[in-house]
C-alpha cells in the first residue's frame, strides 16, 4: 500500500493502481485480508484521480465500506465512507471527468 500511495503522489497514478493488483494477489495468497477495505479505497482514490468509468470508482468505494463492515472495523469504514463523500462531493461540483483529487 504504501508503494501505491508513493507511486500516486509523484503523479505516476497508473502505476500505483498496478501496485494495489499486486498487493490484492498478496492478500489473496497470504490470506491475511485486513487491509483488503483500504484497498479498495485506495483503488477507487486512483480512478477517480485518473477520471475512470464512475461505476468502477463507486465499485471500489462500495466494496471499501461493505468489507469494513464485515470485518467490524469502524476506523477504516468511517475513512472509506469519508473518501466516497468527498469524491460525490468534488463530483457534483466537477466539470466532468478528470481533476478529482482525494485525500489518501
Amino acid at each position: 500500500m504504501l508503494k501505491a500511495e508513493a507511486l500516486h503522489l509523484a503523479d505516476r497514478t497508473s502505476e500505483a493502481l498496478e501496485a494495489i493488483s499486486e498487493a490484492e494477489k498478496a492478500v489473496e495468497r497470504s490470506e491475511e485480508r485486513e487491509w483488503c477495505a483500504e484497498l479498495h479505497r485506495l483503488r477507487g482514490v486512483f480512478l477517480a484521480t485518473l477520471g475512470a468509468d464512475e461505476t468502477q470508482i463507486e465499485a471500489s468505494f462500495c466494496a471499501a465500506i461493505r468489507i469494513a463492515r464485515e470485518q467490524k472495523s469502524i476506523s477504516l469504514e468511517k475513512r472509506a465512507e469519508g473518501t466516497y463523500a468527498e469524491y460525490r462531493r468534488q463530483k457534483a461540483t466537477a466539470s466532468g471527468g478528470r481533476g478529482i483529487r482525494l485525500p489518501l
